[in-house]
């Protein structure tokens, strides 16, 4: 009788630590194989609903996503720190991504894919991974330019020519990772000297007409011919000139460019880590770096067995700056700050 009690016992706490188990992973989509995950989605609206479709067509594992820029991402993954509402952030420029594992809104993840990724191209703890390339140049309307007497620009100089002037778009840093991207690439051309860097925005500054939210506005302004030159990745204005804006043309900065790497990481305190890591092995693999071009979405896979659009640029032509995506991600709350005081005022 005593040993039958003693069994009964067991059993009661084996029903317990199960129900407790239970409750740690439950509330949203709390199953690891078929639950649903939120990606917050850093790229065009296209490529998001795609690559969510595709993951879900090949792995089961349901997927929705949100569509936010860089900045609008990192402030929504601080907000909902406690109680994350997304499972997954892919897309976007990997210094937003180190700055937000710097403030612990990331979980670190070795997929086992990555190894295949560039070293340059991937966190080395795993806070994010590289899954594309794309690289900062100019947009520009050769007929506005025309009219203008002005040639597509071929430097950061030329920029400067007071015949720009209220004619050069470019995007917010604190909202946009490309407008970000573009701020870091004066650092990176100044060596690092601050000073020097934020002297030549200034004397850029009568020449923008406005400094827009989203990293793919100025290609549109440009292409309807409200603008003459916008500081876009390349890959956004090939897009727009896919959309039927003939008179787009690419050019990049002969002193040297810098480039983003698109990035893909686990949000932490995620309810779904099994299935968010899933989403990170497949976004590594060459069958999901492909599916850009069919979207019009021509950045540079990661995968080295990834096919390569030939609407992508090729960074063996072109001169590139030296770009320290960890560094970048510690300044940019220092730098974004500036740049609100010394730039975006009239």
């Amino acid at each position: 009788m005593a040993r039958s009690h003693r069994y009964l016992r067991i059993a009661a706490a084996m029903v317990v630590v199960a129900t407790l188990s239970a409750a740690c992973h439950g509330g949203r989509s709390a199953q690891t194989g078929g639950g649903k995950i939120t990606v917050l989605c850093g790229a065009i609206e296209e490529w998001c609903a795609a690559n969510t479709r595709a993951f879900t067509q090949q792995t089961g594992i349901e997927a929705d996503f949100v569509r936010l820029s860089s900045g609008e991402a990192e402030a929504r993954l601080q907000a909902g720190k406690a109680n994350p509402e997304f499972d997954v952030w892919h897309g976007g420029p990997a210094d937003g991504y180190a700055a937000a594992a710097d403030k612990g809104l990331l979980e670190p993840y070795v997929s086992p894919n990555a190894q295949a990724i560039r070293p340059e191209w991937k966190s080395p703890d795993g806070s994010w991974t590289g899954v594309y390339v794309g690289v900062l140049g100019f947009c520009s309307n050769k007929k506005v330019l025309s009219d203008k007497g002005l040639r597509p620009p071929t430097s950061w100089a030329d920029l400067l020519d007071p015949r720009y002037n209220e004619d050069i778009s470019v995007e917010h840093p604190a909202t946009s990772g490309t407008g970000y991207t573009a701020l870091w690439t004066q650092i990176a051309l100044a060596h690092g000297d601050q000073s020097k860097a934020f002297a030549y925005l200034k004397a850029l500054r009568p020449n923008i007409l406005q400094f827009s939210k989203s990293g793919v506005g100025p290609s549109q302004q440009v292409g309807r011919g409200e603008t003459g030159t916008a500081i876009v990745f390349s890959h956004d204005c090939v897009a727009s000139q896919e959309k039927g804006f003939t008179d787009l043309v690419v050019s990049f900065p002969q002193e040297g460019t810098g480039y983003e790497v698109g990035g893909v990481a686990v949000v932490k305190s995620t309810r779904n880590l099994d299935a968010a890591k899933a989403y990170v092995d497949w976004a590594l693999t060459a069958k999901s770096q492909e599916i850009g071009p069919t979207v019009q979405s021509y950045q540079l896979p990661t995968n080295p067995a990834a096919k390569v659009s030939d609407h992508s640029v090729r960074l063996d032509q072109l001169k590139l700056v030296p770009y320290d995506f960890a560094a970048a991600g510690q300044a940019k709350s220092t730098l974004v700050k500036r740049f609100d005081e010394e730039i975006a005022p009239r």
